[in-house]
Formats: C-alpha cells, structure tokens, sequence
C-alpha cells in the first residue's frame, strides 16, 4: 500500500509517496518518490510576518500539481501539514483556508512540539544501541527541534526559532541561540554516552558531501571539516562544483552551524543521518492509524 505525505516548511516544501509492505512480520517503508518545491514561504514570513500573495498563489499551484498526482497514484491515505513559516504566519489561516478552496487539501498547521514528535515517530532509535541514549536534531528553515531519547523513552522535547533561513536573514535573537544552549546543558548533564540522529535535507546533503557509505555517521570533527569547506566556496561555487541546488546552497551552512552548536553544547561526538524526516514520520502516523481502523 501507498501512502502520500506533504511537509510545506520554511524553505521548500515536498511530497512524499511511501510504500508500506511487511517483511518477515514487520512493516517496510519504501520511498518511492519525493518531489520537492522551493517555495521558501519563510523570506516572507520572518521579513514581513505574512506570507504575499505571490507566495500563496505559488503554494497553492503547487499543490494543485500534488492533488493530481496523489489522485494518480491511488493512495491509500495522504495528510498535510505546515510548520513553522506557516504558524507564524498571521495570515497563515486564512492560506489554509485558500489552499482548500482551490486544491481541496486540506493541511493542518502543526506546532514544534507536534512535528518534534512527527519527526520521533520514525522510531530510527530501534535500529541502534537501546542502551545508549540519543538526542534528535531536526534542522528547518524555521525552526530546530530537538527530543532527547533515554532509557526507552523520551523525557525531553523542545522546539527553537533557529532555522537556516531564520538565520540568513538575520532573524534569530542572540537570546534564543543562549535558550537553546542553556536547555541542552540542563537536559544532557550526565548522560554520556550521548549520540544525535540529524533530520533534514541539508544533514542528509552534507553527509552526501561527506563521501561516506559505510557508516551511517560522521564525527563531530568530520562535520566541522565540511562546514569549513562550504564556508571557503562562494555561494555561486557551492552550486556549480558542489552541485548544490540554489536553494540548498545558501541554507547548508547555517544548517551546518546549527548542528556543530547542538553536538558542542551537549557534548556530543558523533551523528546519525538516517535521510529520514518529518514526511516520512507522517506516513509511519498514517501506517499506525490505518491499523487502529482495520481493528475497529
């Protein structure tokens, strides 16, 4: 079965067609295509507090575009959400309420702690060491949130106002940077070892650029490197020799920051990039509910 997710972020927005089949018992998700729209809602948002109509009419012919292809692909269910250029939108209700008009979706705008528990719900954690503790880190273009996993269960979750295209536009207070350090000392003291799992398409390009493909993760030293990189090539550099799209070009290295300054402050060694994120937590909630109701 096939299942369809759309995640309208900050800086781009995606659909996702996942398909869910069993193997030896348990559920395996296979991403069968992702498509990805560089809206950047946020350059608005973070400027401006509202979103233009040009933006809207952009969003909204986009998904027009995802309403005919989930409709082709005769899914078995399909959800929306927006996060946070979206909620800090002050017209953001009344887009929404556009956007159903015209295309017929109808998309929920989820607070941070929602998507950090969106993100969390693609249970990575199990297929690494339960003894060991493990702090989520979703990188956006509003918004970075973080869950901290121990003991089995999750006993922290906080989302910040730092996202890359936040940052590019000089639009993350310094007290908001010292909020996120303070949180992730207070939280972290004495869990050791403590491993991150990075969420977000600029981790899963930067562990791309890495060149890695044995391990799933790379060093703190290693990211630093790369983050040194980028930093020495010109925007317009990043995108002919790195092959970087436009838009990622520019939002990789705040992105790049935001990680190095998480793993420092909680004194953590090494990241897990398992390309998985908020959309792909959608269909895992989707795979979860269509269960409950063929029990009912």
């Amino acid at each position: 079965m096939v299942f369809a997710a759309i995640d309208i972020g900050s800086n781009a927005m995606r659909l996702l067609f996942s398909r869910v089949y069993l193997v030896d018992g348990k559920p395996h998700f296979s991403k069968e295509e992702l498509i990805r729209m560089p809206i950047r809602l946020g350059e608005d948002v973070f400027l401006q507090g509202k979103i233009s109509e040009i933006k809207a009419n952009r969003l909204v012919g986009a998904l027009k575009g995802f309403s005919e292809l989930i409709k082709a692909y005769g899914v078995v269910g399909y959800k929306a959400v927006a996060t946070s250029a979206m909620r800090d939108a002050s017209n953001g209700p009344q887009i929404i309420e556009k956007v159903f008009a015209e295309t017929g979706i109808q998309v929920e705008i989820i607070d941070g702690k929602k998507e950090a528990a969106l993100v969390f719900s693609n249970h990575i954690e199990e297929l690494l060491n339960p003894k060991n503790a493990y702090l989520y880190i979703d990188v956006g273009g509003g918004s970075t949130e973080l869950t901290l996993y121990f003991d089995n269960k999750v006993v922290a979750a906080k989302s910040f106002n730092i996202g890359t295209v936040r940052m590019l536009l000089d639009k993350v207070s310094k007290e908001e940077w010292e909020e996120m350090k303070a949180w992730l000392k207070r939280n972290t003291i004495g869990i050791h070892p403590l491993s991150a799992i990075g969420s977000g398409g600029n981790i899963n390009k930067i562990f791309k650029l890495s060149g890695k493909k044995e391990t799933k993760h790379l060093s703190y030293d290693k990211l630093k490197g790369i983050y040194e990189m980028l930093c020495s090539y010109t925007y317009q550099e990043r995108v002919e020799r790195l092959d970087l799209k436009p838009d990622r070009a520019d939002v990789i290295i705040p992105a790049a920051k935001i990680f190095l300054t998480v793993m420092k402050n909680a004194d953590i060694e090494k990241v897990f990039v398992p390309q998985v994120g908020l959309s792909d937590g959608l269909v895992h909630q989707m795979y979860e509910n269509y269960l409950l109701d063929q029990k009912k």
